[in-house]
């Protein structure tokens, strides 16, 4: 039996997220520049999302470009920003066709006029579709999502649209970036690095991780079949005790 045959569409997670790592040390293996695993990334995107879709996945959320990536080397974000702007001019026929809805979070205001108009062209034409939905992290913190959301719940404290009293977790949520949608059940970081690194703080607080020594130019559905089925072979008990969950 195959690993996609061996998944119990039944025990899905609605919500998948990705650190996708990696694309740097890919390259440098092969006598290349950065951006060249970056380049080669981009297929790891497409496989992975047409394999989240095929199962009935949700969600997909992919950390594409992080608050601190502004801080690598200015020729790698140029290019960075330019493959970011010619996969999504290149991708929303495959998306419209797939019926997948494309999603950002982050504060893509900051970055460049051409990247932000087409992401929001893209998000519009997509808008209606249904099938999933996959999101990307762009200019991305978890830190800064969770201020933010403070900030605008302070500011309504103060005008009194809202009791101090009232603030609970589900005022948060509605608060992030992620408002409306489901915490991810399942974590994948590649490249074999074992930390959040500033991704879905809040979101991942009862998330399940899965670490794999890939580089993510090397992602494949079977890799995440794997994820997948590793998750579903985990005990969820979100604080309960395992006779509490098996109602024992």
């Amino acid at each position: 039996m195959s690993l996609k045959e061996s998944i119990d569409l039944t025990k899905l997670p609605q919500h998948v997220a990705i650190r996708m790592d990696g694309n740097g040390r890919w390259a440098k293996e092969r006598g290349k520049n950065r951006l060249f695993g970056h380049t080669n990334g981009v297929k790891a995107v497409r496989e992975t999302a047409e394999g989240c879709a095929e199962l009935g996945v949700r969600y997909l959320t992919l950390y594409a470009f992080s608050t601190e990536n502004w801080n690598r080397p200015i020729l790698e974000v140029t290019g960075l920003m330019d493959l970011l702007l010619k996969t999504i001019m290149a991708e929303v026929k495959t998306l419209q066709k797939n019926n997948i809805r494309l999603r950002t979070i982050g504060n893509i205001d900051a970055m460049p006029g051409n990247t932000a108009r087409e992401l929001r062209v893209a998000m519009e034409q997509t808008e209606g579709n249904t099938r999933m939905d996959l999101i990307l992290a762009l200019n991305y913190s978890g830190k800064a999502d969770i201020v933010q959301a403070v900030r605008t719940i302070a500011q309504d404290v103060k005008d009194g649209k809202v009791n101090v009293g009232d603030i609970q977790e589900d005022l948060l949520n509605g608060h992030l970036y992620t408002a409306g949608i489901p915490d991810p059940e399942l974590m994948i970081r590649t490249s074999g690095e074992q930390r959040i690194s500033n991704f879905l703080l809040w979101q991942l607080a009862y998330s399940e991780f899965y670490f794999t020594e890939k580089f993510w130019p090397d992602f494949d559905k079977e890799e995440l079949y794997n994820a997948i089925l590793i998750y579903q072979a985990r005990e969820r008990r979100f604080g309960k005790t395992t006779e509490q969950i098996k109602g024992q």
